[in-house]
């Protein structure tokens, strides 16, 4: 897989899972620890997208 596939991958995760934390917020049976590990996860992937494109 090249870098770029990769990065593009990584992106649709991030748009995927951000979409995951609007939905969550709007939730009523979501925790916010639940919400918190999603934007945590997000931000892992926003930072790794950033390093490769580095």
């Amino acid at each position: 897989m090249s870098v770029d596939s990769h990065i593009e991958k990584l992106r649709e995760k991030h748009e995927s899972l951000s979409k995951a934390v609007e939905q969550a917020q709007r939730a009523p049976g979501t925790t916010d620890f639940e919400i918190s590990e999603m934007k945590k996860e997000k931000l892992r992937l926003k930072e790794e997208i950033t390093r490769l494109n580095h």
